[in-house]
């Protein structure tokens, strides 16, 4: 049997099932039942995506079922078989949208298959800065446990996403594979239907991020061959409905690499049976590059491993978390006064445990010096350390300066990890990440509980005081020079975001201070300075040469843009934004929703709903993608009336943003506790119940001029 036959035999297959799974859907549930997978603004992403059309109940199915039966044209040409894996990712779709449609959940643990939106966004950061470099889709079963483990943590340790289908996952599980979705190693599920759940992906990063509009599937394929750096690995001998959704993945631009023979399709199909060449084959066909630093660790070290939780019962050792003091200083120093590569630890280590978990003291000192080194830079290098800890496998750092947590974990200690070793990453990463400003790095630890105490009251809190008067005189007014950041443009073409004092980007992850330092460490790169010159309206926050500037990093998209509001030509969000703020114009204010929170709003959307409207790179009047951080700022929508006009946030949100919005509406307003005047999910989500409870606070949204 010919290629092309396999390719119609596959999709035939998919064909049956789906009619067969429609069939059941409108028996068991009715044609009106509604029909789709959770925490999604679209409606089966894939044939959205397709044809443009929703599909939204179980009766619009059957229209599902036609378009993609009009993908199908069987014939000798490339084309046909690559339309028939069209047809076949639709059918797979329509298979697992009446699954969740007669389950509540089809994916029980370990299994993750569909992945929300929010989770989705969640990935749009690292993957802009390559702290994930590409997707792995791994199918079927390795020749052996050993070799899947091995397979999957090499992709894992260079930082990959890594999606699985079929019993690979039984494989990695036997080995002990750490996985899940914060550790970006994935089991989607045991049959290959599944696999249209990291299809899915792709296509909402193009509806995402990409704004490419639904129904433009040719837009979309450009996209994803383009901008999403994925491929397909499949593992022992492959049957028919593997190799048509094999189509559809090269269709998509995402080359396939096979264990077991097939007739190559050159650059798209290929055949390698070595396991031991399979991750380079496949990193070379899709051109990923990966950085790889040496570093002295007995674990692996990874940005794949930052969400890696450190449960108590596999804790052994733990420092700060209230049990102890913990906190960590980087300083910059003259050069003369710095060891480079000098690491110290000073106390005792944790293998003195006479009981476990071992509660230490801990403090590390951070000394750093360079020609290009500036102290601003201090709280940008210090904030690093946060993500170096937690890249290290079998180690979770929570909080910053004096608050920090850190906990190790029992197998990590068992393959002989220390705390010289914490000294070794952060040492190696700091000569890596930061090498432009950074010509030495000393690295000190102390666990000794006297010293940590006296040195944190005589070195480490004069030194976040000295920083907080700093930062506190940051004002987009007594600054000259913002900053623009295009780093989001790998994934949304249009986007540019505008970093001021005041304003951080809206993925939350850079602030002035922080674009400052990356254009010192990359002066050609993707963040630039913009003089504050030219200004049009001081009210609404708009500058000539900042408009000229966008216009120009947008490629003409956007060509004028107000910082300040969020009416009038507002700021583009990329869809990696942590918060999405949007009018409710019968409170006469705004609601702001985290991505984290899935549930409706006030203005009848949820997150992802809203931030349809708003993601890509477009300009959306009345919807502005936002950093959590940036609620707390006077300079928020300060042209239409700023944080008064907060009607409404999710509790979770509020909480973490309570205390410094409290202090800017004392300032401001002179309101004392102003976020008890907010309104949240536990008081009401409906319009009338956010109208009764503002009105029995007296919340000064209602007393501003209408905000339309």
């Amino acid at each position: 049997m010919n290629l092309f036959n396999i390719i119609y035999s596959g999709m035939n297959q998919y064909l049956e099932l789906a009619e067969e799974m429609v069939k059941k859907a409108i028996t068991e549930k009715g044609k009106d039942a509604s029909v789709k997978f959770p925490s999604t603004a679209y409606a089966l992403p894939v044939i959205y995506a397709v044809t443009g059309e929703k599909i939204t109940t179980v009766g619009e199915l059957e229209k599902a079922l036609e378009l993609a039966k009009g993908y199908i044209q069987e014939g000798k040409l490339l084309q046909n078989a690559l339309d028939a894996g069209t047809a076949s990712a639709m059918f797979a779709e329509i298979i697992e949208a009446v699954k969740y449609t007669l389950e509540e959940n089809p994916y029980p643990e370990p299994l993750q298959g569909h992945l929300t939106d929010a989770q989705i966004r969640a990935f749009g950061v690292p993957l802009v800065t390559q702290d994930i470099p590409g997707v792995a889709v791994i199918i079927g079963k390795c020749k052996d446990s050993a070799t899947a483990a091995a397979i999957v943590k090499e992709y894992q340790e260079k930082g990959l996403l890594t999606f699985m289908v079929g019993k690979v996952i039984d494989q990695c599980i036997e080995e002990g594979v750490k996985m899940g979705i914060d550790l970006r190693v994935i089991s989607l599920g045991y049959e290959i239907e599944s696999v249209i759940h990291v299809v899915s992906v792709a296509i909402r990063a193009s509806l995402i991020f990409g704004a490419v509009a639904p129904g433009d599937f040719q837009a979309h394929k450009q996209y994803i061959k383009d901008r999403v750096m994925a491929f397909v690995n499949v593992f022992d001998d492959w049957d028919d409905k593997i190799i048509a959704a094999g189509a559809a993945a090269i269709e998509l631009g995402l080359p396939a690499v096979t264990e077991t023979f097939i007739n190559e399709v050159p650059t798209l199909l290929l055949h390698q049976p070595d396991n031991d060449k399979v991750i380079q084959t496949s990193l070379e066909v899709r051109n990923i590059k990966i950085k790889v630093t040496k570093i002295d660790a007995p674990v692996g070290v990874s940005s794949a491993f930052e969400g890696e939780r450190i449960r108590k019962n596999d804790m052994y050792a733990e420092f700060g978390g209230q049990k102890t003091k913990a906190w960590e200083l980087v300083r910059m120093k003259d050069i003369s006064e710095v060891e480079d590569h000098k690491i110290e630890v000073i106390g005792p280590d944790i293998d003195t445990a006479d009981k476990i978990p071992y509660n230490m003291p801990f403090a590390v000192v951070v000394d750093v010096a360079g020609r290009s080194m500036e102290t601003d830079f201090e709280p940008v290098l210090e904030r690093r350390l946060h993500y170096f800890m937690n890249y290290i496998e079998g180690v979770m750092h929570i909080g910053q300066r004096n608050i920090a947590w850190i906990r190790i974990g029992k197998e990590a200690f068992e393959k002989g990890f220390r705390l010289k070793h914490i000294g070794e990453v952060i040492y190696a990463k700091m000569r890596d990440d930061f090498d432009s400003v950074v010509d030495k790095c000393q690295i000190t630890i102390y666990t000794d509980a006297d010293m940590v105490a006296k040195l944190e009251k005589e070195v480490a809190l004069p030194r976040y005081a000295t920083r907080d008067e700093r930062l506190a005189s940051l004002l987009d007014e007594n600054v000259d020079t913002f900053y623009s950041c295009a780093l989001c443009q790998s994934f949304a073409p249009s986007h540019v975001c505008i970093v001021t004092p005041e304003r951080l980007g809206l993925c939350g992850a850079v602030s002035w201070l922080d674009a400052k330092a990356t254009k010192e460490l990359d002066p050609t790169g993707a963040v630039q300075p913009v003089p504050k010159t030219g200004v049009e309206d001081e009210r609404l926050g708009i500058w000539s040469e900042v408009s000229k500037a966008v216009e120009t990093s947008s490629q003409g998209a956007v060509s004028r843009v107000s910082l300040y509001s969020i009416l009038e030509d507002p700021m583009t969000s990329c869809g990696c934004f942590e918060c999405i703020c949007g009018i409710v114009p019968e409170a006469n204010g705004v609601v702001i929703v985290n991505r984290e929170f899935g549930d409706v709003t006030p203005v009848g959307m949820t997150f992802g709903e809203l931030a349809s409207m708003t993601g890509g790179g477009v300009q959306t009047p009345g919807f502005m993608g936002h950093g959590r951080h940036f609620i707390g700022s006077k300079k928020f929508m300060s042209a239409e009336g700023g944080l008064a006009r907060i009607v409404w946030m999710p509790k979770e949100l509020k909480e973490d943003v309570r205390d410094r919005l409290n202090i800017a509406a004392k300032e401001l307003y002179n309101i004392d506790n102003f976020a008890d005047m907010i309104c949240d999910e536990t008081i009401s989500t409906e319009s009338e119940g956010l109208l009764e409870f503002l009105e029995e606070k007296g919340h000064p949204a209602l007393s501003l001029d209408p905000i339309m």
